[in-house]
């Protein structure tokens, strides 16, 4: 029988604007769903979202929630 997984899930905040940084940072702030600054966003833990996170981690923070 397999075992059910559970998916992490992250939640972000936008702790700094996009201001004055590079289109692509700004595009991967979009893509994750920021609008503003101290906005949070949850999404399931992934690879493709650890690359995003990566790219801008000097403007979220990031915790991960059991």
């Amino acid at each position: 029988m397999a075992k059910k997984v559970q998916k992490k899930i992250l939640r972000i905040t936008l702790m700094k604007s996009g201001i004055g940084y590079s289109e692509k940072h700004k595009a991967t702030l979009r893509a994750l769903g920021f609008h503003k600054i101290s906005q949070t966003v949850e999404h399931e833990d992934s690879s493709a979202l650890r690359g995003m996170l990566r790219k801008v981690n000097h403007l979220v923070k990031v915790e991960e929630q059991g």
